[in-house]
């Protein structure tokens, strides 16, 4: 019956290998949601993350923002991946610098899940210092938050104790979907978020 069936209709067949794809993306995903910020009693007693969970995570909106040569990134720049992102001036100054370089080094300690991770700048004010970002910076994703839209992106992250993101000097973490999921204090052990990424990086198979 079922090879008559799949004859007869064979959209039959194709509809159930789409279903399969989808399931095969989004599920590992879940997962790793679940584990991390999911209220289902999954988490181990004793197996807690390093950096602060946003809960609920904070969608943030597709927006194509402004570079500093004057291009635009794409409007879906901060989904794909797994996002490291910093918030800040452009005049980027020591504190900015020593951030951008744990960011980086975070990155590259991931060894081959490496590609699965970009590192994001967003900056308010006059960005960059030609001479170091070039040099010290390659393949970091540098956009402004200064227009109408870098706000709407900026609205996303969390003001704590009435800072906001620009003067916070906080590490974020973005999923691969563009959801705004865990933070990191200012001048924290870089070790916490390289620790969340290994763990999130095993558990879910998609960024």
């Amino acid at each position: 019956m079922t090879t008559v069936d799949t004859q007869t209709n064979p959209s039959k067949g194709s509809r159930r290998q789409l279903w399969l794809v989808v399931a095969l993306f989004f599920v590992p995903l879940g997962v790793a949601f679940l584990t991390y910020y999911g209220n289902v009693g999954w988490r181990p007693q004793g197996s807690t993350n390093k950096g602060e969970l946003i809960d609920p995570a904070r969608p943030f909106p597709e927006a194509a923002l402004v570079t500093p040569l004057g291009r635009a990134t794409a409007a879906n720049f901060l989904r794909g991946k797994w996002s490291i992102v910093f918030v800040g001036a452009g005049a980027c100054e020591e504190a900015c610098r020593k951030a951008l370089t744990d960011i980086r080094q975070v990155r590259l300690a991931l060894n081959q899940n490496s590609f699965r991770v970009q590192r994001v700048f967003l900056y308010s004010g006059s960005c960059c210092d030609q001479a170091y970002f070039p040099a010290e910076q390659a393949g970091l994703i540098t956009a402004s938050v200064d227009d109408a839209a870098g706000k709407a992106v900026l609205a996303v992250f969390p003001v704590g104790n009435g800072v906001e993101a620009l003067a916070a000097g906080r590490l974020y973490l973005v999923d691969p979907l563009g959801n705004l999921m865990m933070s990191y204090e200012r001048g924290a052990p870089v070790k916490g978020l390289l620790d969340d990424l290994k763990k999130l990086l095993n558990l879910s198979h998609i960024g």
